[in-house]
């Protein structure tokens, strides 16, 4: 019914080694409670020669680079040549990818971060899947819980769709670009190649290939 919203429509699989998280799962949503225990899973199948066991639960590759003042807590897998800075603040439940950026003092918990993505200056991303080559601007955000402590829902075409979750951030697709000190509100999901303009306050479902230039002007790219 809501095919657009489909795991096949926001993510190419050979991007992540996590593609198994998703089997028989339609929405990205569904993958958040998995998570943790996934890693858990997967981690004992990294090879010794590749990624280095870390305290409770924690890999992390040997090419990765990691700062001395960062913070990890496990279960947590940091993929092949990716950095994190300083200050960075792993929460748990965490699969970052090959080649990501997690910039000073960004802040993860709860992620599945596809292969090349950036969160590189002051974010903050919890219950959320951000899609191969997809960036956020510095200070940009995830909020992940309504304020009247609800179970989110996302907005899909004049449609309330409730996902059963009480903690949701947000669903990045491929190559989706989120402007500086930009909001995703709890349950925005944004399709692939699409931009947000910086300073922006997100909700809802977001078609691909657009740019998003505030809530009641969306406009699709020329391709």
């Amino acid at each position: 019914m809501y095919d657009s919203m489909k795991n096949k429509n926001f993510f190419n699989m050979e991007e992540t080694i996590a593609a198994d998280i998703f089997e028989n799962l339609d929405y990205p949503w569904e993958v958040l409670p998995r998570i943790g225990d996934f890693i858990m899973v997967l981690g004992q199948t990294l090879s010794p020669e590749e990624y280095d066991k870390h305290g409770d639960n924690i890999w992390i590759a040997k090419s990765a680079t990691v700062a001395p003042s960062a913070s990890i807590t496990g279960p947590c897998i940091i993929g092949k040549n990716t950095e994190v800075r300083q200050c960075a603040f792993i929460r748990g439940n965490a699969i970052v990818g090959e080649n990501c950026v997690v910039g000073n003092s960004t802040e993860l918990k709860n992620v599945l971060l596809f292969n090349n993505v950036q969160v590189p200056h002051y974010n903050y991303v919890g219950d959320s899947i951000l899609g191969y080559k997809s960036h956020m601007g510095a200070g940009s955000i995830t909020s992940n819980v309504k304020s009247d402590k609800s179970k989110v829902t996302i907005n899909y075409k004049g449609e309330k769709l409730n996902t059963g979750l009480k903690k949701m951030g947000a669903i990045l697709g491929n190559y989706v670009e989120v402007g500086c000190n930009s909001v995703l509100n709890p349950g925005t999901v944004i399709g692939s190649n699409t931009t947000i303009y910086p300073l922006s306050s997100v909700r809802g479902f977001i078609s691909k290939g657009c740019i998003f230039k505030k809530q009641t002007n969306i406009v699709q790219k020329e391709l």
